[in-house]
């Protein structure tokens, strides 16, 4: 598979990233840090005068404009409610999406911060409060232009991109599309089980990864793959160990989260099937970026015989915990 000069990162050069940001009359002084993103590219760049700045360049072809904007726009949408975001910097007049070379690309104020203490019960309730507030706003109306996470997108698509362009290896097709097949229709009963669920505007990736910690609390980052979705997957991803271990930390967050936004209990039906969809939809991102040689560098396990045997079994424990009951009743 092509993972030459050819992939678009390529032409993003330090001395391009610099002149797009003169494009805006912002000038570095050559101090320039990638940042950990694989999806995008992400720079701090030191600046002539003031802080450093942060500079994102959008994968091509990933998102639109509107996409884009309409991000863009949820994110301030939640700042002007003094809610932890960091929005994009409206600069010289042309709005938060600027474009050079080829490239869409936004400038944001660096923010620091360390990853949150999910051990800590309090660290976890004031979470809660945070992702409630950000949910109370995301429910006031729809995304127009983003998509929504679903079994269709999330599921059955990604399954059909692996198959049909020769990442499953020849003798372990069968199988897989065995238990994606039996892994999804467990995903559909749990979306039975849980009834109608509310979608609302989500941050959609909200990891602790995302999340920077400072001694005012939570900063969350990153709005990337904001979406339409189920409360419930902007807390499942925050959850670890055994499963007495995750009750508490559900309890946790709810118990901040419900001071801002009413939470529906019987979405707890879903997170074994997030986690599911998940799994199914990472494994196929990654294949996708594979032409990007910052992949193959940085997974240099994806895609061996070792791998997809380790997915299939994975996808097999996960149809199992899908007919556990739910969290709450642990």
């Amino acid at each position: 598979m092509n993972t030459t000069a050819s992939h678009p990162f390529s032409r993003l050069t330090p001395d391009s990233v610099l002149a797009a940001l003169e494009s805006l009359e912002l000038y570095g002084d050559g101090r320039l840090l990638a940042l950990n993103s694989y999806e995008n590219r992400v720079y701090q760049i030191g600046m002539e005068d003031g802080s450093p700045l942060v500079a994102k360049f959008y994968r091509p072809q990933r998102w639109s404009d509107a996409a884009i904007l309409e991000e863009h726009a949820f994110v301030q949408e939640l700042a002007e409610r003094e809610i932890p975001v960091v929005p994009a910097l409206s600069l010289a007049g042309k709005g938060t999406l600027h474009h050079f070379e080829g490239f869409s690309f936004a400038v944001f104020p660096r923010h620091g911060g360390r990853a949150p203490e999910l051990d800590d019960r309090a660290t976890l309730e004031w979470m809660g409060r945070f992702i409630g507030r950000i949910h109370a706003v995301g429910a006031l109306q729809p995304f127009q232009t983003r998509p929504t996470l679903d079994v269709a997108s999330f599921g059955e698509e990604p399954c059909e991109y692996l198959l049909t362009h020769g990442f499953i290896p020849p003798d372990l097709a069968d199988a897989y599309r065995s238990v994606v097949t039996q892994a999804l229709d467990s995903v559909r009963r749990c979306y039975d089980r849980a009834g109608e669920v509310r979608h609302l505007r989500l941050h959609g990736d909200c990891h602790c990864g995302n999340v920077l910690w400072t001694d005012a609390g939570p900063h969350f980052v990153d709005f990337d793959d904001s979406r339409m979705g189920p409360a419930i997957q902007d807390l499942w991803m925050l959850l670890s160990g055994e499963r007495t271990e995750m009750v508490r930390q559900m309890s946790d967050l709810l118990a901040g989260y419900e001071d801002f936004f009413e939470f529906n209990e019987r979405e707890l039906h879903l997170v074994e099937a997030l986690r599911t969809l998940r799994l199914i939809h990472y494994a196929a991102w990654l294949a996708r970026r594979w032409d990007d040689p910052a992949f193959p560098a940085a997974f240099p396990w994806f895609n061996t015989q070792r791998y997809w045997q380790d997915r299939i079994l994975e996808l097999r424990e996960q149809i199992a915990l899908m007919d556990e009951p739910p969290l709450w009743q642990g």
